[in-house]
């Protein structure tokens, strides 16, 4: 109870007194609303302190084990410095043949993807804690999902080659299990976070599984769903010109060529196409994202 002892004095603040439950009085200042009383004290200048010498130490604590040092980057920066001068000119009279690599490449992600994200969808349905209400469905999901999730790129595609052979085979397997991974992943979380609101109206109406899936779920989640199979193609094409280095094809066959044989300015011609392409791909994708968000 708020009592205001001077109520005929409009201009001024009075001072406020509060009766709690306890039956005791509480005086406060005119203009004093208690919420400071409330306010989370600011963090301490010794906690930032000792936050900042933790950092320090493990960083020199990395660098003492990976016997890193700043001696050894001025010592071989002039072999730096020799490399990127047999890098340039490009050799571009090359162009013309790893253009069929760039395009073997570009299909193995895309298929890698497509593949992938087909994969993922059921597998997000049944991590999605509040889709999928029984703990003895979403987490043994979710375990299986992080133990393909664990598994680098370059090792399934090592592995597929082992299986298939050499050729773009193995690199497109390894790239749909990769890219299932990482959209089932995101997928899920996000599936997390939708509005409870519609699906509990349809089951309310008597809706089945499907029916609210289709209507209640899917048009939440479809734009994020579309932006995260477009993130995963990028970084497949990134990752596809890498794994012909284990014989998954591509243009990583045409890297380990020319580095094999110290003819850099053919590497150089590589790396400037692959970065054209990447550059493309991710203008592409970004006017889709602005599109579909």
């Amino acid at each position: 109870m708020n009592v205001n002892p001077n109520p005929h004095s409009s201009n001024e603040p009075a001072a406020t007194i509060n009766v709690n439950a306890d039956a005791k009085l509480e005086v406060h200042p005119p203009g004093d609303t208690g919420l400071h009383r409330n306010r989370p004290q600011a963090p301490g200048k010794l906690k930032s302190y000792l936050t900042a010498a933790i950092v320090l130490l493990l960083l020199w604590g990395s660098a003492v084990d990976t016997e890193a040092s700043l001696g050894k980057l001025i010592q071989g920066s002039p072999n730096m410095l020799d490399l990127l001068r047999e890098m340039f000119p490009p050799k571009w009279s090359y162009f013309d043949n790893i253009v069929p690599a760039m395009l073997e490449t570009i299909r193995m992600a895309l298929i890698g993807t497509t593949f992938g994200a087909i994969l993922a969808v059921p597998v997000a349905l049944l991590c999605a804690s509040n889709l999928s209400r029984s703990a003895w469905i979403h987490q043994p999901v979710r375990f299986l999902l992080n133990l393909v999730r664990t598994i680098p790129d370059l090792l399934l595609a090592a592995i597929f080659v082992a299986i298939f052979g050499l050729g773009p085979l193995p690199g497109m397997m390894a790239l749909t299990v990769f890219s299932f991974g990482l959209i089932a992943k995101l997928t899920y979380e996000a599936l997390e976070t939708i509005d409870r609101g519609p699906l509990e109206a349809m089951t309310s109406v008597g809706a089945a599984p499907v029916q609210r899936i289709l209507f209640g779920v899917v048009p939440q989640i479809q734009a994020h769903f579309i932006s995260y199979v477009l993130y995963t193609f990028e970084i497949n094409v990134r990752a596809a010109a890498v794994l012909g280095l284990v014989g998954a094809g591509g243009i990583g066959h045409y890297y380990e060529v020319t580095l094999g044989f110290l003819e850099y300015d053919k590497t150089c011609m590589i790396i400037l196409f692959t970065l054209a392409v990447v550059l493309l791909i991710d203008y592409a994708s970004t006017k889709l994202r602005e599109k579909l968000l």
